[in-house]
């Protein structure tokens, strides 16, 4: 019957002590989950955003390429119809140059015509016989074949000069033929160039435009990472606030169960020295079986054996509580676990070496402010050292080779200790 009332009391006292905090341990587990959901769907969003980003951005590059060809193309065009136009002006030049020449060319023509005609006409009016009157009026042969051969040479001299006449007037004709076939392709080529210049520069402003859009598309997708990096390190925060409130909820239960324990220890040692006085009154009255000395021996042995008891049962706590010592070290408590690595988006700027001047290496490195550099810490079976700053006290953040190993550890907890 005693044995039962002990029961009773223990188990009442354990159930009240338990289940608050049963009730607590859930909430507040709760609420880590939908915290790590939240920071699970904000990451599932910035991983997307960033792929997105990703993207505008190699279109803008490309546009940015092919904006670079189309000014270099316009550059040429412009070049090109500013050479043409030279061009056109120096053949319009050469155009009246040559309108100049063939003008000269038949005022000389004409005036060489009126000469022709008149001695033309000079011959007809006067005849052959004129002419072989003037030969015989020779005084001698001589002057014969002097007055023969300006004769002969009058005739080819017009002759000659007829022929120069066609000549010059189907060259000048040639001449000015081929100006005006070249101004016509060049101003066939200017026009071309011009409509390739005009088509060159629209496509140069659309191009522009499209590279704006993806600008103002890239500066509102970095908005929207900028915003889930926010929300992400609040989810964070938030997950790492649960954490030490259900620490804490953790460690206020134990205590309270110790103190119940302890508490319930003393009320059965005070119930069975009441029974050992009941019962060895009376038995000892009425029976006479138990003597009060039997009784009470009893009762020390149990008390005995219940303090042995109790002093095992602190024994294998202080060997297992948050500030004693082990063959692993000195056990530092249950710490909040992160990771990071070495890029821009973990640091700010890739490539740092640590805090304390070293290279951080996977497996080794960890960042925890409250401790000296160079600190051992024991985690789940691997051995860190303290090499960077920027997590407080309690909150390990450890070293990884690659951004998407850092992701993926997430958020944890474990036991550390320190070895040194």
């Amino acid at each position: 019957m005693r044995l039962k009332r002990v029961l009773t009391l223990l188990l009442t006292g354990m159930m009240m002590v338990s289940a608050p905090a049963a009730v607590f341990a859930s909430s507040t587990e709760e609420q880590i989950a939908d915290a790590q959901a939240q920071r699970d769907a904000a990451q599932t969003a910035l991983d997307q955003e960033q792929a997105n980003m990703a993207s505008l951005t190699s279109k803008k590059q490309e546009l940015e390429s092919y904006l670079e060809e189309l000014n270099a193309q316009y550059t040429e065009l412009t070049n090109s119809v500013s050479d043409l136009a030279i061009q056109a002006a120096q053949k319009e030049e050469q155009l009246k140059t040559l309108e100049n020449q063939l003008e000269e060319a038949k005022a000389t023509s004409d005036k060489q015509y009126e000469d022709m005609k008149k001695r033309i006409v000079y011959m007809y009016e006067n005849g052959s016989a004129s002419m072989l009157e003037l030969l015989l009026s020779s005084e001698d042969l001589a002057q014969f074949l002097n007055r023969a051969e300006n004769i002969a040479q009058i005739s080819q001299y017009d002759r000659d000069m007829l022929a120069k006449y066609k000549a010059l007037q189907a060259d000048i004709k040639a001449q000015e033929e081929q100006a005006e076939e070249e101004a016509k392709n060049i101003d066939a080529l200017l026009e071309e160039k011009s409509a390739k210049q005009q088509e060159v520069q629209a496509l140069t402003a659309s191009t522009s435009e499209n590279i704006q859009s993806y600008i103002y598309q890239i500066s509102a997708c970095q908005d929207e990472i900028n915003a889930l990096n926010t929300q992400i390190d609040s989810a964070d925060s938030s997950i790492y606030d649960l954490l030490q409130v259900a620490e804490a909820e953790q460690a206020a239960a134990e205590a309270a169960q110790e103190a119940a324990t302890d508490s319930s220890s003393s009320e059965n040692g005070g119930t069975d020295a009441e029974y050992s006085e009941s019962d060895s009154g009376e038995y000892s009255e009425s029976d006479g079986d138990y003597s009060a000395d039997d009784t009470t021996e009893e009762s020390g042995a149990s008390d005995d054996s219940y303090a042995e008891s109790e002093g095992d049962s602190g024994n294998t706590e202080d060997t297992s509580g948050s500030t004693g010592s082990s063959s692993q070290g000195t056990y530092l408590g249950t710490f909040t676990l992160t990771a990071y690595c070495n890029c821009a988006q973990c640091c700010g700027t890739a490539g740092n070496l640590t805090a304390s001047g070293t290279v951080p290496t996977a497996g080794r490195t960890v960042a925890m402010a409250g401790v000296p550099f160079g600190t051992q810490l024991l985690i789940n079976g691997t051995v860190y050292t303290v090499e960077d700053l920027g997590t407080p006290y309690g909150h390990v953040d450890i070293y990884c080779g690659s951004h998407s190993e850092a992701l993926a550890f997430g958020l944890q907890s474990a036991e550390v200790y320190r070895l040194n």
